[in-house]
């Protein structure tokens, strides 16, 4: 049989972005031996240009872009598809943008299958996701998006491999932000003051540009909206309890300036939490959902220095999977993970799955033409 061409129409060459074509073409040669599929750029796109490559993405493609993108529209791509008779095509959501997610439905009524890295789509309202899910099933498209919640851990697939067989899932917990990771392990195991050990996370560049992003706990609220929602709860993000780490003299509210030059405000609330808890305890910033009593909260809790999430270290993320099986006994998906090559490489993940089954229908429908 002949190499399998997949069409990859990437919206967003950020960081992920270009780390994911990096990754492509460093992987090309291996793909094509092991696979015999040949992943292709057609397409690239930043939040108003786009780049169309009619002969597949080179080397210089950033030089290439620089020199030819143009306004586009959503609209614009899907014509072009269709003009050129492009087929196996899946669109790359790597942005944090929600206009892409609007055009989601649309990309799959005109055959694309959709990898994100976003988690937009899966926290707006329950009637959006419903209906991405109809035109998923009515024009036989996939939708994977596992680094959207645990970067490059696959808790996606393990709870709604869990769900989906029968297994009842009582409870989901854990530590989902690999920038508060970061800052309570070190913080737990350190003696430096709070707005130090926040400071040194901006630097290294593990938390959003702003950090209050990563410290009002909307974040992980959104993640536990999206695994709620795989075990079939329907619930809405304003239904997430959520106690932020942000202070109401050091908050939203306050100018960017003003948050820059007062973080030292966090040091004596978060000092007495730590003295204060029991000993051999330690800080940690969690997400639960609970599904018996139906209820999701992101909330700051005391755990024991030598239990699973009292013993993380580094940027970790560690997710608790209660079942009624397992008892008290949790499964537990841990690892480290933050920065664009994760992510990327976990979004490629997801190509490839889809790329798999593109293969098995071209293989059935090559087997029954030379049955015919």
């Amino acid at each position: 049989m002949s190499t399998l061409r997949i069409n990859v129409v990437l919206f967003g060459i950020g960081n992920i972005g270009g780390a994911l074509i990096q990754q492509v073409l460093e992987s090309q040669q291996f793909f094509l031996e092991k696979k015999n599929i040949e992943l292709r750029f057609p397409i690239i796109t930043n939040s108003s240009l786009a780049f169309f490559e009619k002969e597949g993405l080179k080397n210089t493609w950033e030089a290439n872009f620089a020199q030819s993108a143009i306004p586009f529209r959503v609209e614009d791509i899907i014509e072009y598809t269709e003009n050129q008779g492009l087929e196996n095509l899946i669109a790359i959501d790597a942005t944090a943008s929600p206009e892409l997610v609007k055009s989601y439905i649309s990309l799959i009524q005109n055959g694309f299958h959709i990898v994100s890295a976003n988690k937009i789509a899966n926290t707006l309202h329950h009637d959006f996701y419903k209906e991405i899910r109809r035109n998923l099933k009515k024009f036989d498209r996939s939708y994977l998006y596992e680094t959207s919640v645990g970067v490059g851990l696959p808790v996606i697939n393990t709870i709604r491999d869990l769900h989906f067989s029968g297994e009842k899932i009582t409870k989901i917990r854990g530590v989902f932000s690999s920038s508060l990771s970061y800052i309570f392990n070190r913080f737990g195991n350190e003696k430096l003051p709070f707005s130090k050990v926040l400071q040194d996370a901006e630097k290294l560049g593990y938390t959003n540009t702003d950090s209050r992003d990563d410290l009002s706990g909307n974040d992980v609220a959104e993640k536990l909206l999206v695994l709620a929602r795989e075990i079939e709860m329907q619930v809405e993000i304003t239904e997430v309890k959520i106690t932020s780490l942000l202070l109401p003299n050091l908050n939203k509210k306050h100018t960017k300036s003003e948050y820059a030059t007062r973080k030292d405000l966090f040091d004596a609330p978060y000092k007495i939490a730590k003295l204060t808890q029991k000993e051999h305890h330690v800080l940690r910033y969690i997400g639960e959902i609970d599904v018996e009593s139906n209820t999701l909260e992101v909330k700051l809790v005391s755990e024991p220095i030598n239990s699973a999430l009292g013993q993380l270290k580094g940027t970790d993320n560690l997710i608790e999977i209660y079942t009624k099986s397992n008892g008290g006994n949790p499964i537990i998906i841990q690892g480290g993970g933050t920065g664009k090559q994760i992510v990327a490489r976990g979004v490629l993940n997801d190509i490839l799955k889809i790329s798999d089954r593109m293969q098995q229908l071209d293989q059935t429908k090559y087997k029954e033409r030379v049955w015919l």
